[in-house]
């Protein structure tokens, strides 16, 4: 649970440092952070895929077409279950709420700093996709780079709605602590039981560096209607192996 640990720190030390700093971050140093961390979720992602193809030729070009397939049926899937609506609607509640509280004189309900950054940082793909890896391999280092992300964003809300935020941190240790404890001790044992642990980890890699072409403004993607290919990726390699 390295991973989720820092994710909880991150938080936490961001809240004290926004309330402290007290100024939000100039334009140029936000830029600076945004390709920061998407350079190193490129690098975390890729290597994470690259660490999980095994074998000779034939067999990883196999590795990478089962983690493209499976990308491919879990958006499908994602897109039926409406999977980036229900995280559209969690951004859109956060930025009409924030907007409504950076207004001059207004005071938001106690709570509602603590509501808004507990549903951005949970709803979050990366959130996801970190916990299960960190679970399933103790590849922690997204969630290293969702703890910086989370304490920059944290930083700024701070300015709004205060301290409250820093309560944020106690469901994104929940919710992706538990996550990775199931993995790590449920799921991962069966995985390599069968050998199914390498191809969720290249999709998985795939769906990480993914999340910094959305950071980069490179390209825009619905990320998480990708996250059932997850699970589709053992299941495939499972049915063809």
């Amino acid at each position: 649970m390295i991973g989720t640990i820092l994710n909880a720190g991150g938080i936490i030390i961001g809240g004290i440092a926004g309330v402290w700093r007290r100024r939000p971050l100039t334009p140029a140093q936000e830029s600076f952070f945004k390709v920061l961390l998407g350079a190193f979720t490129v690098f975390y992602g890729l290597r994470l895929t690259w660490m999980s193809i095994t074998g000779p030729g034939t067999h990883a070009t196999k590795q990478l077409f089962i983690a493209i397939l499976a990308l491919t049926l879990g958006k499908l899937t994602g897109r039926l279950l409406k999977l980036q609506n229900l995280s559209n609607r969690v951004g859109q509640y956060a930025s009409s709420v924030i907007a409504s509280a950076s207004i001059p004189g207004s005071r938001p309900p106690r709570g509602t700093g603590f509501k808004v950054c507990a549903g951005l940082f949970c709803a979050a793909p990366l959130a996801f996709a970190g916990a299960i890896q960190d679970g399933l391999s103790g590849y922690y280092e997204p969630l290293a780079v969702k703890a910086v992300m989370d304490g920059l964003a944290t930083m700024g809300l701070s300015l709004v709605f205060g301290l409250e935020v820093l309560l944020a941190a106690l469901p994104v240790f929940v919710m992706q602590g538990s996550l990775t404890l199931l993995c790590s001790h449920l799921v991962r044992p069966w995985l390599e039981q069968h050998g199914l642990l390498q191809s969720l980890g290249i999709t998985n890699g795939l769906l990480i560096f993914s999340v910094a072409l959305v950071l980069l403004q490179l390209k825009r993607i619905a990320l998480a209607e990708y996250l059932p290919s997850l699970l589709f990726a053992p299941l495939l390699t499972w049915v063809w192996p």
